[in-house]
């Protein structure tokens, strides 16, 4: 279990405020942020090598936010492997044994098991200069665990991976999670990552938690605008509410929700609304005309721009749609959308 109390750090042009986590025992926690949020300084701070201006970190129900990173019983793997060149893989992954010793127990109980797992039996007395990428990350894995530890970190352990690699990296993350039981923090900015491997995520705006919940929770009902740009519903408009509707601009939107006057947020994911070149009967939807102002081909599906209003939605359908439905920029057509589909924010 990792418990962060009201945690504050102040760095050169950045600062933590504030932040309350809980990582549950044997849970597997994602942080998601943009680049610059604050997500590597939060587990910098649990590992030990930033100093903390406020608040409490425990491991475990154990206070550790003086102790120094050895004395912590974590196991942490970066982005970019750290390994040693100048040792083997057999060494690389035992370097750290001799320094972690738990009550006086000799850890590496589990060396043999984590090895064989990780598929590193014919690479153990090989250099790690030559390794591929993949392989490097299973090693420094490796070493990670290889201490026993109570917690895993992970920064950014698979973007710098090729596809081919990442996905089985993060098929073996999961197995090894399933296996041992261990709690494991992760950071990443991979929403592929966060829905495969993860329980629960939190998403960090500018050293700030913008919101902590189940990933089905934070990705379907965001709490605040950030949170909703982040997650990919791109339609997001400033709103004044009277009773289900939604005033945007001269647009009235129909919603789920009662609210009268408060000016909030709506969101809407691009793949909920649906374009017609015709107009259709569908009065429980919100049905309205526009002008399609741009088409944005992504390999496989497209984002179709409609502007409506003075208001521009973005649509995302197939990328033979265009085709078959004759779409262009500039043709006249119909968006619509369900209110269920709407979220107040």
């Amino acid at each position: 279990m990792i418990q962060i109390k009201d945690l504050n750090v102040k760095l050169s042009g950045f600062s933590l405020h504030d932040i309350d986590l809980t990582v549950e025992r044997g849970e597997f926690f994602t942080l998601l942020g943009p680049t610059g949020a604050g997500k590597t300084v939060v587990l910098e701070s649990v590992i030990g090598i930033i100093p903390v201006e406020k608040g409490r970190i425990y491991i475990n129900n154990k206070e550790v936010t003086n102790l120094p990173p050895e004395k912590r019983n974590i196991g942490i793997v970066y982005q970019d492997h750290a390994l040693f060149p100048h040792l083997t893989v057999y060494k690389n992954i035992t370097y750290g044994l001799r320094y972690h010793k738990i009550n006086g127990k000799e850890p590496g109980k589990n060396l043999s098991f984590i090895i064989d797992r990780l598929s590193l039996v014919p690479l153990l007395e090989r250099s790690v200069i030559n390794l591929s990428g993949g392989e490097k990350q299973k090693v420094a894995l490796a070493r990670a665990l290889a201490v026993d530890p109570s917690v895993l970190l992970l920064d950014e352990p698979l973007s710098a991976l090729d596809p081919n690699f990442r996905e089985d990296t993060r098929e073996i993350l999961k197995r090894l999670h399933v296996e041992t039981g261990i709690t494991i923090l992760m950071v990443t900015h991979d929403f592929t990552e966060a829905h495969f491997l993860a329980q629960r995520t939190a998403v960090i705006n500018n050293g700030r938690i913008e919101q902590i919940g189940s990933i089905p929770e934070v990705f379907h009902k965001p709490s605040t605008p950030f949170v909703a740009k982040f997650v990919g519903m791109k339609n997001i408009f400033p709103a004044i509410f009277n009773g289900n509707k939604a005033q945007i601009g001269k647009l009235a939107i129909k919603t789920n929700s009662l609210i009268n006057g408060s000016k909030k947020y709506i969101a809407i994911r691009p793949e909920d609304i649906h374009i017609s070149t015709e107009k259709q009967s569908l009065p429980e939807r919100n049905s309205i005309k526009g002008t399609v102002s741009k088409i944005l081909n992504h390999g496989f599906y497209c984002d179709v721009s409609i502007e409506t209003f003075y208001i521009k939605f973005t649509a995302i359908i197939p990328s033979n749609s265009p085709v078959t439905m004759n779409l262009a920029e500039e043709n006249s057509v119909y968006i619509s959308f369900d209110p269920a589909d709407v979220h107040v924010l």
